[in-house]
């Protein structure tokens, strides 16, 4: 069941990252795509986990959602492929800036995702 679940989220996680990216997608060369869901993901994972914790939701429905869904539907290896093609193409600075766009937006995002989920605990 637990494979079940995990794999039903990563049907609709990954469809969702191709739409999203490809609604996001820039002929410039930035990848923009990635970026978005990346950030994105960050937001609703940092949200997510601390909903379910807060509600007391385990098991079943962090793995459809957190693992499956939310795991497919971002993506560090494409981030990582990008990265490498940006500065193999002499691109040192988009590169740079899409890495520390990447890292710190994302973690500032999965923060506020957080936050969100505790808005009115004062516990936190």
């Amino acid at each position: 069941m637990k494979l079940f679940l995990v794999g039903l989220g990563g049907f609709f996680g990954a469809i969702s990252r191709f739409m999203i990216g490809e609604w996001l997608h820039s002929d410039n060369g930035f990848p923009l795509g990635t970026l978005g869901v990346n950030l994105l993901g960050c937001l609703v994972l940092g949200w997510f986990l601390a909903f379910a914790k807060q509600k007391g939701l385990r098991g079943e429905t962090v793995l459809l959602i957190g693992t499956g869904f939310l795991g497919s539907f971002t993506t560090f290896s494409t981030f990582s492929v990008e990265t490498v093609n940006l500065l193999t193409a002499g691109r040192i600075l988009v590169a740079l800036l899409y890495v520390l766009l990447s890292v710190f937006v994302g973690i500032i995002l999965s923060f506020l995702g957080f936050k969100l989920a505790h808005k009115g605990d004062e516990t936190v």
